[in-house]
């Protein structure tokens, strides 16, 4: 099968396109044909560390491969139809579309990918295209591991930092849809596209500065790593949360300080893969109140030009891998 093959970390021309051996599914597994996968901020971390804080840089080195990859085919995210299921699987047949993340096996750089049952794939959303679902896993289930983290609850105001980007197209629908009032930062450009998607208010990064609001918000949901709690602290209101989805061992420290003493919180860590969750986000967005953003699409063969643009941080939303 074709796949798209990297052997050293470095800038996306490490890619090859080349034949590998078509995968083989274990008793509980299934094989997908992949119709369309993606290209995430963390795709681009696991190939050049492009925007990984200086303090997880050794973590994700041993991680992945601390000379080089453990895993030569990227791609988290996945779309495609079971062309062939283990002897112990029940939940799918062959023919079924679904859509799933594999964050922990990758692979999804391929014309085919093995994944256990169990792990997080589900049936295809009736409303979205292969290219639609694809993009929907990563940012969603980021955005719902930490609003469920930081226990958002209706009515609360909540801003959300780099709402533009992935896990910021999902966080601003997925609150909305909670109930929340929403305020969404990005850049000039960004902000028609963030209020479609139901942003109660925008604020221009570019023209203003939102730490320097004081008390305004019940959480502050930085999805890019650009504040730090520190900065944040005073627009919380008494009891406010920082939600750290992109931070480094610095958020992982002031979670543990801020969990033992009263006042203000912050929230990091990993998100969620968990099927039940992604079943959750596949009867939101069949019920209309999620809509995939997508920037910019580009065939297998392309990979390297759509890591290019992933590098420059400017992506709106997503970006699609066709495979199929």
């Amino acid at each position: 099968m074709k796949a798209a093959v990297y052997e050293q970390y470095g800038p996306p021309e490490v890619f090859k396109i080349t034949e590998v051996e078509q995968p083989t599914p274990k008793d509980d597994e299934v094989l997908i044909k992949v119709h369309a996968a993606s290209v995430t901020t963390g795709d681009v971390n696991m190939r050049g560390f492009v925007f990984v804080p200086p303090s997880f840089k050794p973590m994700t080195r041993l991680a992945f491969g601390l000379n080089k990859p453990r895993s030569p085919i990227l791609g988290v995210e996945v779309a495609g139809e079971i062309v062939a299921v283990g002897e112990d699987v029940t939940q799918f047949k062959p023919g079924d579309p679904v859509f799933g993340i594999d964050g922990a096996r990758r692979g999804t750089y391929a014309e085919y990918k093995c994944m256990p049952e169990k792990a997080g794939l589900t049936h295809k959303p009736a409303n979205l295209s292969y290219e639609e679902a694809a993009v929907i896993p990563n940012g969603a289930l980021t955005a719902l591991t930490f609003l469920r983290m930081g226990k958002m609850q209706r009515g609360e105001h909540i801003l959300i930092n780099g709402a533009s980007g992935s896990v910021g197209t999902a966080a601003v629908q997925l609150a909305k849809y909670f109930g929340a009032e929403v305020t969404g930062v990005c850049s000039t450009t960004n902000l028609a596209l963030v209020q479609s998607l139901g942003a109660d208010h925008v604020i221009d990064y570019t023209q203003e500065d939102f730490t320097q609001r004081h008390a305004a918000y019940d959480l502050i949901f930085d999805t890019v790593g650009k504040t730090t709690f520190g900065q944040c602290k005073a627009a919380l209101k008494p009891n406010g949360r920082y939600l750290a989805s992109a931070g480094g061992l610095g958020s992982m420290g002031q979670m543990l300080w801020t969990s033992i003493i009263g006042g203000k919180k912050v929230f990091a860590g990993a998100s969620s893969e968990s099927k039940d969750d992604l079943v959750d986000i596949k009867g939101i967005v069949e019920a209309g109140h999620l809509k995939p953003v997508i920037d910019r699409r580009y065939s297998l063969d392309n990979i390297v030009e759509a890591h290019r643009y992933v590098d420059t941080g400017r992506k709106k939303g997503n970006v699609v891998v066709t495979v199929v």
